[in-house]
């Protein structure tokens, strides 16, 4: 009585989307965004060169 149904289902296959005609507002949105994205991706980089803020990060007092 043992069944061939064992292990993962596969999930069903999604159907191609086709692709989507952008008017000008939409594509002057798309590279706005573009453009943030890379400001902040250098702004990262930038940052971590730098490397933490205040440096030692939290005190401990001398009491016990």
């Amino acid at each position: 009585m043992s069944s061939k149904q064992g292990g993962k289902l596969k999930p069903l296959k999604q159907p191609k989307s086709d692709k989507k005609e952008y008017d000008e507002t939409d594509l002057a949105n798309l590279q706005k965004k573009k453009d943030e994205e890379k400001a902040m991706k250098d702004l990262r980089a930038k940052a971590s060169q730098k490397g933490s803020f205040g440096g030692t990060g939290l005190k401990k007092s001398g009491k016990k």
